[in-house]
């Protein structure tokens, strides 16, 4: 098991590299737009699910039952997500495969916080979750990754 001052440092770690390559490699509006407009989303989001009672994040610093690795963390995955899916498409297509491919990124990768208690789910919502993370995470992560995506298709 990870600590979580490690998870945590890695992950911003993370998302500071993608800053660093998209900064080098993007216009600087498509960079703002995603960095800056996907961490925006991301926290309304992370904020929305918190303060519904769904999830506890486990890791400080926080702000609104939000931590701050958490927006590094969104918006790497979704960069590099965004990037694979420029290599075979672009446009509204590469929106979509983002979206695609971040979201089964979580899918393989979210459990992993939950056995190291970074997070824990604690809804009460019926339906399916898989390896103890609910139905509603990933189609989250879906709609946030287009989201975010979609946003920063014009800039590009």
């Amino acid at each position: 098991m990870v600590s979580r001052r490690v998870f945590a440092l890695s992950t911003v770690g993370l998302g500071l590299l993608g800053l660093a390559h998209a900064i080098v490699t993007w216009p600087v509006a498509a960079t703002i737009a995603l960095f800056g407009g996907g961490a925006a989303i991301a926290f309304v989001a992370e904020t929305l699910v918190v303060a519904l009672g769904w999830l506890e994040h486990h890791v400080d610093p926080k702000v609104g039952g939000v931590p701050l690795y958490v927006l590094f963390g969104w918006t790497v995955v979704i960069y590099l997500a965004f990037q694979l899916a420029l290599l075979v498409t672009d446009g509204w297509t590469a929106v979509v495969a983002t979206a695609v491919v971040a979201t089964a990124y979580d899918v393989l990768t979210d459990h992993r916080g939950v056995d190291d208690g970074h997070w824990t789910y604690t809804d009460d919502l019926s339906g399916p979750r898989y390896r103890g993370v609910p139905w509603w995470n990933y189609l989250g992560w879906l709609f946030i990754s287009f989201l975010t995506a979609a946003v920063t298709v014009p800039f590009l």
